[in-house]
């Protein structure tokens, strides 16, 4: 029984293995108590998991409509896997920083509503719209991100407490437009945007089914690849951890710290505007009035699963979302309410919360082996 502490100690202590043994603890945990959930409502777990993956398109049901599929439910949880992924990303960037940008989900809306109404009613071509409203995603992130780092230093604002002061600004003000100006009378949202303007590539028939190609996918994959990128190989990104682990630290260094606040809060904010027009633009195509996307709230769940590390978003975020697409199908499976997914969401937030202290317990119990081994060893000498 030591031995197998000994070596799960040294997997959970080791920086090559660490993360990765971290993660897969803190999945198996989750499952065991999402199973031990379901088994105490009279549902079983296994049943209940496998629909999550069904509703995702990573599984088979029973029926289909005519023109769907497997294929077209899988295309569709791509086109929800990319604004999720992205919105973790810009997570990630913030929280490098040292700084929580937890108002994913207002520059999400805003970028969301500008890019509407700027280009989604507008008569563009495709390749033309598709440029402008990744334009105009990424420089109205930007502007409430560089706004909220700008707050921190200048008045020392908390950035939490401006972000959301700035939710509740951009729901209720893009809320009262959508309802005055860009309404559609008979669904109450806005209008939709025009298909040429849409991040999707719609109505391609692929083995005998209907299916919509997110754009939104390949963005979100490239993106996570240059953020890596940025981390590793670039000054910028290095400033930015820098100041995210010992802000005095790079002020003696020599780093400018106002400008790496606002730089990291900025790039935080034009993911998030890039997670808003994928999100509204792409998986949709209108807006419900003063309704924040929880996917905003769900990205900090994927940046902390994924270690805060932006290849690890990509298998995070592909998780999370299948509880979150699969929610639907898995409530008419079981008869289990879909807020389910976000209580499961939840249980993985708080698992994963505890990386940090499941590493450090290691690290100390594997010092301690250690030492004692070595004074056996000099006791015997």
């Amino acid at each position: 029984m030591s031995g197998f502490k000994n070596r799960l100690a040294r997997l959970y202590a080791s920086s090559r293995w660490s993360q990765l043994a971290i993660t897969a603890t803190t999945i198996l945990m989750t499952f065991i108590v999402v199973s031990a959930l379901f088994i105490l409502i009279g549902r079983d777990p296994l049943k209940a998991m496998y629909s999550f993956f069904q509703g995702s398109g990573l599984g088979l049901k029973p029926s289909y409509t005519k023109q769907g599929g497997i294929l077209s439910d899988f295309f569709s949880f791509l086109g929800i896997l990319a604004p999720m992924l992205l919105a973790s990303l810009g997570v990630v960037i913030g929280l490098k920083g040292g700084l929580f940008n937890i108002g994913v989900s207002g520059q999400m809306l805003f970028s969301g509503f500008m890019a509407t109404i700027l280009v989604g009613y507008a008569d563009f071509s495709p390749a033309v719209s598709i440029l402008l409203i990744l334009i105009v995603g990424l420089v109205c992130g930007g502007l409430i991100g560089a706004f909220i780092g700008w707050l921190k230093y200048r008045f020392n604002i908390h950035e939490v407490v401006s972000s959301i002061m700035i939710n509740y600004i951009v729901s209720y003000a893009t809320g009262y437009f959508i309802k005055t100006k860009y309404v559609d009378p008979i669904i109450r949202s806005s209008r939709a945007v025009k298909p040429n303007a849409r991040l999707a590539i719609s109505n391609v028939k692929l083995a005998g089914q209907t299916i919509e190609i997110p754009i939104g996918i390949v963005i979100a994959l490239l993106a996570a690849f240059l953020i890596k990128f940025f981390f590793d190989r670039m000054v910028p990104g290095f400033e930015i951890k820098m100041v995210g682990h010992n802000r005095e630290c790079a002020e003696y260094a020599g780093v400018r710290i106002n400008r790496v606040m606002i730089r990291s809060l900025m790039f935080s904010g034009m993911l998030a505007g890039l997670a808003g027009v994928t999100y509204y633009l792409g998986y949709y195509r209108t807006m419900t009035p003063k309704d924040l996307a929880s996917l905003g709230f769900d990205s900090i769940a994927v940046a902390l699963l994924g270690n805060l590390n932006a290849l690890g978003c990509i298998f995070s975020s592909f998780l999370i979302t299948i509880f979150q697409k699969g929610a639907v199908y898995m409530g008419s499976a079981t008869g289990v309410v879909r807020e389910i997914a976000s209580v499961i969401t939840g249980i993985l937030l708080l698992f994963s919360s505890l990386g940090d202290f499941i590493k450090a317990k290691a690290e100390s119990y594997s010092q301690q082996m250690t030492f004692e081994r070595e004074s056996r060893e000099e006791a015997e000498r």
